[in-house]
């Protein structure tokens, strides 16, 4: 698999090359923003170990940009900084972030991240085809395509919702259980895995950004429901 190292301080940089090439993973390295998307159309990465702080144009702006991009691979995003500050860790998930890590960080806790990702789409790729559907969504794990129908045949016709690999897969486990309650835990294991070293709250920012895709109004949600004190519930 290819993995875009995207670090513009050449010791860190070379640090996660090594260590992601000696799991056998196909590396390239960028040293600013306009490089990295230049070369993420042609190297077309599996995943994107991504700085927040980058030379001509930051991490932030790269990752949106790069999700704002149709027709091509969308990879998953590990997105680095330097700040602790857990408003900077949101703001990089909201821009499209599958997983953030704050420097400095364990090489092999990183190569963890990764793999536990990665690992994700693989579990994806053996998946028996099948199909989630409800009133206003269909959700299709073999295509990994997820529409809005509009509230059934006299709404119009369905509108593709465009999403990122983990919220795709975090409105697929919402749809696989309807009315179940899921805690941040459990959501988690679900689609990190046990490999999860980072804080619970990551699910929060997740959440918020796929109500702001698939609700009417996201500041009051009528399909992923807060359940104060426990965790998320879908419903339809």
């Amino acid at each position: 698999m290819n993995i875009m190292i995207v670090e513009d301080e050449a010791d860190i940089a070379e640090l996660i090359q090594l260590y992601l090439q000696n799991e056998n993973f196909t590396c390239q390295i960028c040293r600013d923003g306009i490089t990295a998307l230049d070369t993420f159309k042609s190297f077309a990465p599996d995943l994107i170990v991504l700085d927040l702080m980058l030379p001509k144009l930051d991490g932030l702006e790269v990752c949106t940009r790069i999700r704002q991009q149709s027709g091509v691979k969308d990879p998953y995003i590990l997105m680095l900084t330097a700040k602790g500050e857990e408003i900077d860790r949101i703001i990089g998930l909201s821009t499209g972030a599958d997983d953030y890590m704050v420097k400095p960080f364990s090489p092999r806790e990183l190569v963890a991240r990764v793999r536990a990702l990665l690992r994700r789409s693989l579990r994806g790729e053996q998946q028996v085809s099948h199909t989630y559907q409800t009133t206003h969504f269909t959700v299709d794990l073999d295509q990994r395509t997820a529409t809005y129908t509009h509230g059934g045949t006299h709404g119009g016709e369905p509108k593709p919702i465009e999403l990122t690999p983990l919220e795709f897969d975090l409105l697929a486990t919402f749809m696989s259980y309807p009315g179940r309650v899921w805690n941040r835990a459990q959501l988690i294991e679900k689609l990190w895995g046990s490999d999860f070293f980072g804080d619970e709250r990551v699910v929060d920012a997740h959440i918020a950004r796929l109500r702001k895709k698939i609700e009417p109004d996201s500041a009051q949600p009528s399909h992923v429901k807060t359940v104060v004190g426990v965790g998320y519930r879908f419903e339809d």
